[in-house]
C-alpha cells in the first residue's frame, strides 16, 4: 500500500473544522469562498471543493460535529480527488485526521491490481506524520495477514512473517515444528495441527532490555479451521482463513510496542496449525494430556483455538511476566452477546481490567469486559478427564471458554484474553470489510501508560 501520509508543506489547503467553529471560520474567507458555499448550497456539515478563479481547487473544507472522534474524517480518504492536500486543523485533531486517513487508505492489493489513484495527505509536523504511520503499519500488518487466503498464509508463511518482522527490530525469533511439538512437550498444538500437510509449529519471539519489565503476547495462530472431524458446513468455513486474526493481533501489536520501543522485555508466543482432516485428525472423545499437566478430553474438535492456546499458555507462565495478554478469534458466542465490531476481553485481575478499559475509551478502540464467572466452571467436568475442551450447552460459550484457558494460568500472573471477530461485515469510516484489528490500539495504550 503507497504511503499516504507524508511529511510535507506544498499541497492544497485541506481545513478540517467543527460545526461549532464553521461560521467564524467563514466569516474570515474571501468573498469567492463565501460565494460559492452559499451558492453551492452547502449546508455546514461534509466535504466541499472550493475552486480558485481559474477554475483550479484552491482549497477544501471539511465540517464535522466532533472532530475528537477518531474516524470523523476518515471518509476523505475516499472523498478527495488524487492530489496531495496539506492538512489545516487544531493541533489536537491531526493525529487522528493522519491515522483515519491512512487506515481509510488501506486497499489490499497482492492479488487484484487497482491503478485508481489515490489522494495524499501531507502534514507540517514531522512527529504527527512518523507517530501515525507507525499505527497504520501496525494495523496494515493485521489486515494484510488476515486477509491473506490460506493457501498463503500456513503455517510456515506465518513463520516467515514473523521472522521477518523479528529482524526487522533486532529480535530473537525461535519456532518448534512438528513432532518436535511432542518431545518438547507441546500435545495439544500437535494434535490439533497433525492432520494437515503443513506441518504445526510453536513461533517464538522475544524483544527488549532484560531489565524491563516483562509481557508476554500470546496469538491463536489457527490458519485454517475446517472444523476437524466435526466439520464445519459449508457457509461457516467460507471466512476461516480469518481464524488466524489472533495471531495477526498479536504481531501487530508486537509492531507498534517494538518501533515506539516500549520499555519492556517482550515476548510473542503463536502455536500456528491448520485444523484438517485426515486420517490422524484428533477425533471427538480424544483425551489428551497438555502441557499444564491437565488431561482434557475432546467434546468438539472444532473447539480448536484453546487447544492450541492452552499449552502456549501454559509456556507464557514459565517467565512469570507481569502481564499475559492474548487475543483469539475464538467463539461465535462473544459475536453474539457485543456483535461483530466490540470486542470482548476476560481478566482475572481487577487493576488490570480497570485500566483497560479506560486505555479503550481514552484511544477510542472500545472494547468491553466479559465475566470469568465460575459457577460456569462446572460445565467443563469430564467424568474421564480433567477437563472438557467444549461443554454441550450453547449458552455462555465465550464464558466457558475463557474459563478453559483460564485453568493454564498461573494465578498470580494478570492475564487477559480477548476474543474477537478480527473481521468488518460491512465498510464503516476508516474500516473497509475484511480483515481488521480490534482492540490493540487499546492495549498498547495501556502499556504505554503502565510502562512508558
Amino acid at each position: 500500500m503507497p504511503n499516504c501520509i507524508i511529511h510535507n508543506t506544498q499541497g492544497i489547503a485541506l481545513h478540517l473544522i467543527n460545526k461549532s467553529d464553521f461560521p467564524s471560520w467563514l466569516d474570515n474567507q474571501n468573498t469567492l469562498t463565501q460565494n460559492w458555499l452559499a451558492n453551492s448550497q452547502f449546508k455546514n456539515q461534509g466535504l466541499a471543493l472550493i475552486p480558485a478563479a481559474n477554475g483550479e481547487l484552491a482549497c477544501a473544507v471539511f465540517v464535522s460535529d466532533d472532530l475528537s472522534q477518531y474516524f470523523a474524517s476518515a471518509d476523505l480518504a475516499k472523498l478527495l480527488p488524487a492530489q496531495t492536500f496539506v492538512l489545516n486543523t487544531k493541533p489536537e485533531y491531526q493525529l487522528n485526521a493522519a491515522v483515519a486517513f491512512g487506515l481509510a487508505s488501506y486497499r489490499f492489493e497482492k492479488y487484484k491490481t487497482n491503478n485508481q489513484a489515490q489522494p495524499i495527505l501531507a502534514i507540517d509536523d514531522q512527529s504527527i506524520v512518523e507517530q501515525a504511520n507507525k499505527i497504520i503499519s501496525a494495523v496494515t500488518l493485521v489486515r494484510d495477514m488476515i486477509n491473506t487466503p490460506a493457501s498463503d498464509m500456513m503455517p510456515q508463511h506465518m513463520s516467515a512473517t514473523m521472522a521477518n518482522l523479528a529482524q526487522e527490530f533486532n529480535a530473537q525469533f525461535s519456532e518448534i515444528i512438528g513432532d518436535d511439538l511432542l518431545t518438547q512437550n507441546y500435545p495439544t498444538i500437535h494434535a490439533v495441527g497433525r492432520a494437515s500437510c503443513h506441518a504445526p509449529r510453536l513461533l517464538d519471539m522475544h524483544w527488549g532490555d532484560t531489565k524491563h519489565p516483562k509481557v508476554t503476547l500470546v496469538g491463536k495462530g489457527v490458519c485454517f479451521d475446517s472444523g476437524g472431524l466435526d466439520l464445519k458446513p459449508g457457509a461457516a468455513m467460507r471466512n476461516m482463513k480469518k481464524d488466524m486474526g489472533g495471531a495477526a493481533h498479536v504481531l501487530g501489536l508486537a509492531r507498534l510496542i517494538m518501533s515506539h520501543n516500549l520499555p519492556i522485555q517482550l515476548r510473542v508466543l503463536v502455536p500456528s496449525v491448520e485444523n484438517a482432516v485426515s486420517d490422524n485428525a484428533f477425533r471427538p472423545g480424544d483425551v489428551i494430556t497438555t502441557r499444564h499437566g491437565l488431561s482434557v478430553e475432546i467434546d468438539n474438535t472444532d473447539a480448536e483455538g484453546r487447544l492450541v492456546l492452552c499449552d502456549a499458555l501454559s509456556e507464557a507462565n514459565n517467565d512469570e511476566p507481569e502481564l499475559i495478554i492474548d487475543f483469539a478469534t475464538l467463539t461465535g458466542a462473544c459475536r453474539v452477546a457485543l456483535g461483530t465490531e466490540l470486542p470482548g476481553f476476560f481478566c482475572n485481575d481487577e487493576q488490570t481490567s480497570s485500566q483497560l478499559m479506560v486505555a479503550g475509551n481514552v484511544s477510542q478502540d472500545y472494547i468491553w469486559q466479559l465475566p470469568l464467572h465460575q459457577a460456569y466452571r462446572d460445565m467443563l467436568k469430564s467424568d474421564i478427564a480433567d477437563i472438557v475442551n467444549s461443554v454441550p450447552t450453547p449458552f455462555g460459550g465465550a464464558i466457558t471458554a475463557a474459563l478453559y484457558l483460564q485453568s493454564f494460568v498461573q494465578k498470580d500472573i494478570p492475564w487477559v484474553h480477548f476474543d474477537v471477530m478480527a473481521w468488518n461485515n460491512r465498510n464503516l469510516p476508516g474500516r473497509p470489510v475484511g480483515g481488521e484489528a480490534m482492540g490493540i490500539r487499546a492495549v498498547f495504550e495501556l502499556l504505554q501508560t503502565k510502562y512508558a
